[in-house]
C-alpha cells in the first residue's frame, strides 16, 4: 500500500508538489500508519472466518471483530474524504464490505436454512399458529356447506359460483352417465374428462392462497371472507354429484390432489388470520412488533404452502390421470393426508420456536 510519488502525481520527474498537497500526502501517510496495524488483525479474523476455519479464531478476536469493523468502516470514510492513496481506498473498501458480511451476514448457508426449515422448523411454526388453522378450517367448512345448500336450494346458484366455461357437462341436470364420464373416463376432445376444470381449481387455489395470506393485515376478515367463498365453489359441485349418487366418487376424484391442495389453503388462510389476529390483540407488544413476530412465522407458513402447491400439481397432472379407480384414489388421497397431519403435528423432530 506504497503511496504513490509526487513526480507520479504531477507527472514529471523532478516535479516539486506545492507545500498544501506535500502536507495533504503526509497526512495521508500518518493515518494510514497509525490504523494499519488494526485492519491488518481485521484482515487476518475475516480470512479465516471466510476460510470456515473457526478453531483458530481466539475469543478475543471474536469479541473484538464488531469493533475492528466500526474502526475500519471509520478508516474507509474518513480515507475517502482525505487520502491520496488510492491503493488504500481500494483495500478499506474491500476489507469493510468482506467484514460486514462476517458481522452482519447470514450465518449458515442457504442449503442449511433449507435442511432446517424441513427438518422441524416448518412445523414448529404451523403448530405455533394451530388456533388459527382451526378458525381457517370453521371458514372453508362453512363455505362448503353454504354452496351446498345454496345450489340445492336454487340450481341457479351454480352458476353464480362455478365460473362460466369450467362446469360444462357438470353442472345441475346433467345425467348420470355424463357425470360417470368425467370421473373415469376422458371427454370427446380426447381430454380427461375433468382436466380443464382440475387445472382451474388448481389456479383458482394458488391465487387463494396467496390472497388469503396477503390480505390477512386486514385483522384477518378478508381472509376468512375468501376462504368461505372459495369453498362454496366446491360445495356447489360437491351438490352436483352428490344429486347424481356419485358424490363418493368425486370425493375420491377430489383427493388425489386435494388433499394435499386444500390443506394449503387451510394454512395460507391460517397464516393469513394470524398476521391479522397478531394486530387485532398485539397483547403487551406494540401493533408493529406483533405484526412483524407473526409475520416471521407466517412466511415460513408461506414458503411450505408453495411447496405443497408443486406437489398438489404434480399429483395433479400425473398420479390423478394414472389412477382411475375409486378405492386407489382414496388410498392416495388418504395417504397424502395423513403425511402431512403426522409431519406438520405428530412428528417433532427438535424443539423449535416457529418464528425462528
Amino acid at each position: 500500500m506504497k503511496a504513490p510519488s509526487f513526480a507520479t502525481l504531477w507527472g514529471r520527474k523532478e516535479a516539486t508538489p506545492p507545500p498544501d498537497v506535500e502536507a495533504a500526502a503526509l497526512r495521508s501517510d500518518r493515518f494510514r500508519l497509525e490504523r494499519e496495524a488494526d485492519w491488518k488483525r481485521l484482515e487476518q479474523i475475516v480470512a479465516r472466518l471466510e476460510s470456515g476455519r473457526l478453531r483458530r479464531v481466539s475469543d478475543d478476536d471474536i469479541l473484538a471483530l464488531p469493533a475492528l469493523y466500526r474502526t475500519a468502516a471509520s478508516s474507509l470514510a474518513v480515507a475517502r474524504e482525505t487520502t491520496l492513496d488510492a491503493a488504500t481506498l481500494d483495500y478499506l473498501e474491500s476489507l469493510v464490505q468482506r467484514a460486514w458480511f462476517q458481522v452482519y451476514g447470514p450465518r449458515t448457508s442457504a442449503l442449511a436454512w433449507f435442511r432446517r426449515f424441513l427438518g422441524g422448523g416448518l412445523s414448529a411454526s404451523i403448530r405455533a399458529i394451530w388456533l388459527d388453522i382451526l378458525i381457517a378450517l370453521a371458514a372453508m367448512i362453512a363455505g362448503t356447506i353454504v354452496g351446498y345448500l345454496l345450489v340445492a336450494s336454487d340450481a341457479a346458484w351454480f352458476h353464480a359460483l362455478v365460473p362460466a366455461g369450467f362446469g360444462g357437462d357438470r353442472a345441475p341436470g346433467a345425467s348420470v352417465e355424463a357425470l360417470q364420464k368425467t370421473l373415469s373416463g376422458a371427454g370427446e376432445d380426447g381430454r380427461s374428462g375433468l382436466s380443464v376444470f382440475a387445472a382451474f381449481l388448481f389456479s383458482n387455489n394458488a391465487k387463494v392462497s396467496i390472497l388469503a395470506f396477503a390480505l390477512g393485515f386486514a385483522f384477518g376478515i378478508p381472509s376468512i371472507l375468501l376462504l368461505v367463498q372459495n369453498m362454496a365453489l366446491l360445495g356447489a359441485m360437491l351438490w352436483v354429484f352428490n344429486d347424481a349418487g356419485l358424490a363418493v366418487d368425486f370425493i375420491a376424484w377430489l383427493s388425489v390432489h386435494g388433499t394435499t391442495e386444500l390443506f394449503a389453503i387451510l394454512l395460507a388462510g391460517g397464516a393469513g388470520i394470524h398476521v391479522g389476529r397478531s394486530m387485532a390483540f398485539p397483547g403487551a407488544q406494540s401493533v408493529l412488533a406483533a405484526a412483524a413476530q407473526s409475520g416471521r412465522r407466517a412466511a415460513q407458513v408461506m414458503t411450505g404452502v408453495v411447496l405443497m402447491l408443486m406437489i398438489a400439481a404434480l399429483l395433479e397432472g400425473y398420479v390423478r390421470q394414472l389412477v382411475t379407480d375409486t378405492p386407489s384414489r382414496f388410498i392416495i388421497g388418504g395417504t397424502m393426508l395423513a403425511i402431512w397431519l403426522a409431519y406438520f403435528f405428530a412428528l417433532r423432530p427438535r424443539d423449535r420456536q416457529g418464528d425462528a
